[in-house]
């Protein structure tokens, strides 16, 4: 049998898997799963009327652009609608500074790939997004994780590294930050915003991934915004997961109790749990997956090797019934953990009893 792994590269010896991707698939190959991995847009408020109407005209056959090839930079139509939503959030920019990208992730994997060195110290926090974990591994830089406080990332904590690092002669490249209540969300289709010497890099690097983000896509993301189809989203969407999040936390009170803490999210996807009672992250992951329910360990989104104590549950996808039967499956898992350490601890002291 041929050992194809000894034709790959250093990279590519490297390269880990998403733990989010990896439950991802635990949930596609199995019945019967409550899923609370991944940050999955709620699809009851998928807009299927909007966007089948987009589509139609789209796809009417009157414009060719639609489905040729298109600028790498991006399609100048959804540029300038970019430019426009950038304003809203005072963010003042130019064609000549933004760039469309396949989703978030391309994003990150072009500054990546174009901004950092092997060797160069990157600061992320503590949690970060397990695909900018990814992307900065995979340029070979050296991750120093910075904690957070109520207000996000700690400064002095960060002034401490950048001074612990500085004196070790480390090259620091670069701070990554995640707003939007920690989760880098928006559609495939994505944007960059940046001064026009770096979109010019990231534009010429992204040549040689994919030439170019979908069009289609464009045209359609294009469509929805322009038609406000978005705005008039977005209050719905946080109604909605304000209600799936008011629902698991009830659950998680009602039936864990005390044996899980955590800070109510005010928006986002996703409750981050600690566990008080000293259990494992992944023990506890592998007697929920015993019981048909999965979520993502904590210790996945640290840098440092902590986070062990803490599991990520996210409350955006599931329907509201799923939500308290994915908590009632947690809390029996949970039970079990505590009831299989409480008598390994007995079996342990009576055998340290002389």
């Amino acid at each position: 049998m041929i050992d194809y792994t000894r034709f790959l590269s250093s990279t590519g010896r490297q390269l880990a898997e998403s733990a989010i991707r990896r439950m991802g698939t635990v949930v596609a190959t199995a019945t019967d799963v409550v899923s609370f991995a991944p940050g999955y847009p709620a699809p009851e408020l998928f807009p299927w009327d909007e966007l089948r109407e987009i589509s139609a005209r789209l796809l009417s056959g009157t414009d060719a652009d639609t489905l040729q090839y298109g600028p790498t930079r991006g399609y100048a139509p959804l540029l300038d609608a970019v430019i426009g939503l950038s304003a809203e959030r005072g963010i003042t920019a130019s064609r000549d500074q933004v760039l469309i990208t396949s989703g978030s992730q391309q994003g990150i994997d072009l500054i990546a790939r174009v901004l950092v060195s092997p060797g160069d110290v990157v600061f992320v926090e503590l949690p970060t997004f397990t695909g900018g974990i990814a992307a900065f591994r995979n340029a070979q830089a050296q991750l120093v994780g910075i904690p957070q406080d109520d207000s996000g990332i700690d400064v002095d904590a960060l002034d401490a590294a950048w001074q612990l690092e500085r004196a070790a002669g480390k090259r620091i490249k670069l701070l990554y930050v995640i707003p939007n209540f920690q989760n880098p969300t928006g559609f495939r289709v994505g944007w960059m915003v940046a001064p026009p010497p770096l979109i010019e890099r990231f534009e010429t690097a992204k040549q040689s991934t994919d030439l170019t983000s979908g069009i289609l896509d464009q045209h359609v993301v294009y469509e929805a915004v322009r038609r406000g189809v978005v705005r008039a989203l977005a209050p719905k969407l946080r109604a909605l997961y304000a209600q799936k999040r008011d629902v698991m936390e009830g659950a998680l009170r009602a039936q864990i109790g005390s044996q899980l803490a955590w800070d109510s999210p005010k928006g986002g996807f996703f409750i981050w749990a600690t566990l008080r009672s000293g259990c494992s992250d992944q023990v506890l992951l592998d007697r929920a997956l015993a019981h048909g329910l999965v979520f993502v360990v904590g210790s996945a989104f640290f840098v440092d090797g902590s986070g062990h104590d803490k599991i990520r549950l996210s409350f955006s996808a599931p329907a509201i019934p799923r939500i308290e039967e994915g908590v009632r499956r947690l809390a029996i898992a949970l039970t079990e953990l505590l009831d299989h350490q409480g008598s390994s601890l007995v079996r342990g002291h009576g055998q340290a009893t002389p």
